[in-house]
């Protein structure tokens, strides 16, 4: 196959049928949840909203012990929030302290919400000022006009 773009945000492949696009970008909500507005108005530096137009599952692998590790490091209502957003929060309890950390079963609902669901277009939206930061091939874009 060839890379196309800024360092192949998709690639192609031959097949019998043709070409097959294959996504290589990916926006879980691991890292909307750790990204923060660069605006100058965001002072409480928040999570990101989310606003999907499309979606997909990718199933990766589970490891326990990373989940954990996240939990600490996760704003957990904005996490919920967004899985709601995008219609994965099933089992999610609404707050951290409801989560068994040592039930698999609940540390695989987390993973899977966390670390399975891909935006792959949309909006990552400042909760404080409204600016709206496009995600295109599962890539958001963060950068900032020269006016803000």
């Amino acid at each position: 196959g060839r890379d196309r773009g800024q360092g192949a945000r998709e690639r192609e492949r031959e097949t019998e049928g043709g070409l097959e696009k294959q996504r290589v970008g990916a926006m879980i909500l691991l890292s909307q949840n750790l990204l923060v507005s660069p605006m100058a108005g965001a002072v409480d530096q928040k999570a990101l909203a989310i606003e999907a137009t499309e979606v997909e599952e990718k199933e990766r692998d589970f490891d326990a012990d990373f989940v954990r590790k996240m939990l600490d490091r996760l704003d957990w209502p904005s996490f919920v929030a967004a899985a709601k957003t995008l219609n994965k929060a099933e089992g999610l309890p609404e707050s951290r302290e409801g989560l068994d950390t040592e039930s698999e079963e609940a540390l695989k609902v987390v993973h899977h919400a966390l670390l399975e669901v891909n935006v792959v277009s949309g909006y990552l939206v400042c909760t404080e000022t409204g600016r709206k930061f496009p995600i295109q091939a599962g890539i958001p874009n963060m950068l900032l006009n020269q006016d803000e």
